[in-house]
């Protein structure tokens, strides 16, 4: 293995503070948002269509301009990310591996990431890219990024059609990690247990992993 490459929500970032400012934003209590939020997870459906419940018809990036117009834009902070991210993406460089970041996000949240510091070599985000997962031209993208054929790239996420999936598609190698609401759901899917090389609890678990362990799963 030469590179590691995350996703960002629910990989990297707990969204649960961005979740709750959106209920919120559109006057839903935070409960019942995120009830019906985890119905649509269940049934692997695009998280965005959430707010269709609520307001049928609900454009996502004109309310996202409007929320950054009124000063309740996008937030990133030291406290959203999970614990072992600091420590487990440095174990990482420390094993000589390269460490990059991409994700589903939008070009304010690759700014924001990129304010926090992380010990990581790139970071990019489907906003900047023009495409997003789990269309094959944004692990293209992964791959033209990180150093090394696809076989030596790991893509770890949380979500089985997003980002196990695809990446294996594309020829990568794949790390599901349970945390989250997707990745709490996913990592016990028939399918995910016969594509994902890895299924980890922490991104610590990955420099032992990486140094040599092979195909070996966690469980």
């Amino acid at each position: 293995m030469r590179s590691v490459v995350f996703d960002v929500g629910e990989t990297l970032i707990d969204d649960t503070r961005e979740w709750a400012r959106w209920a919120d934003w559109i006057g839903v209590p935070r409960h019942t948002f995120s009830a019906v939020l985890g119905a649509v997870t269940a049934q692997g459906r695009d998280n965005a269509e959430t707010f269709d419940y609520f307001r049928p018809g609900f454009d996502l990036i004109k309310e996202r301009r409007r929320r950054e117009d009124a000063g309740f834009g996008e937030l990133i902070e030291d406290a959203d990310l999970y614990s072992d991210v600091r420590k487990g993406l440095a174990a990482l460089r420390d094993a000589g591996l390269w460490v990059g970041i991409a994700g589903n996000q939008t070009t304010r949240a690759a700014e924001l990431l990129h304010l926090l510091g992380l010990p990581v070599e790139a970071i990019a985000t489907s906003g900047e890219w023009g495409v997003a997962k789990p269309d094959p031209g944004f692990f293209d993208r992964v791959m033209a990024m990180a150093p090394g054929k696809p076989w030596e790239i790991v893509y770890v996420g949380d979500h089985r059609d997003n980002d196990v999936l695809p990446a294996r598609e594309a020829g990568l190698r794949t790390a599901l990690i349970r945390r989250g609401p997707w990745g709490h759901l996913w990592a016990e899917d028939p399918v995910v247990r016969a594509h994902a090389d890895w299924i980890i609890d922490s991104i610590e678990d990955l420099p032992c992993l990486l140094a040599g362990e092979g195909r070996r799963r966690l469980r």
